[in-house]
């Protein structure tokens, strides 16, 4: 593996580009889902809450980027909500694509919904969105990862159950 500059805390750039994708991600789908009412909108955005606190709870906490800015500066913020854990842990973890299926959701439910809601009433705008949030949730978010943020990831370097996953040779 070509080894690359890593970074003990990341450029604001980066945090910038990272949260310029998940945030429209999440808006996005809440706009299409909203089509089901706004309630069904709020418990999708409650919904991407709870992935993120568990990120916190689960990841965060013992990632080498604990109080420092990683490039989503997750790292820094679960500093002010969770106690530090224990980086062997971090490194010890096996993640599989079963493990990703929550993740993976955040995507795909509005583009299914969508994809109701534009057969029983079609929308260009709603059309529109869900053609962003593919175009966003999967190639850009894609490409920002493996390009961006895990190429100059410290935490990678010492052991990461994400890149032992999508870099498999």
């Amino acid at each position: 593996m070509e080894t690359s500059k890593t970074y003990d805390n990341y450029p604001l750039w980066f945090v910038l580009i990272s949260n310029a994708l998940t945030l429209p991600i999440y808006a996005l789908g809440a706009y299409i889902i909203w089509g089901f009412g706004w309630i069904y909108a709020l418990l999708y955005l409650g919904y991407c809450l709870a992935l993120e606190i568990r990120l916190f709870k689960m990841s965060c906490v013992d990632c080498y980027y604990y109080g420092k800015l990683c490039f989503s500066g997750r790292g820094l913020i679960c500093s002010w909500f969770f106690k530090k854990g224990d980086p062997k842990r971090f490194v010890c973890k096996e993640i599989t694509w079963r493990h990703l299926i929550l993740d993976f959701l955040v995507p795909i439910i509005p583009i299914l919904a969508g994809t109701v809601l534009s057969i029983t009433n079609f929308n260009w705008w709603r059309l529109a969105a869900i053609i962003a949030l593919i175009i966003l949730g999967f190639p850009v978010t894609g490409y920002i990862r493996g390009s961006l943020a895990c190429k100059f990831c410290r935490q990678r370097e010492l052991g990461c159950p994400a890149e032992k996953l999508f870099n498999k040779k």
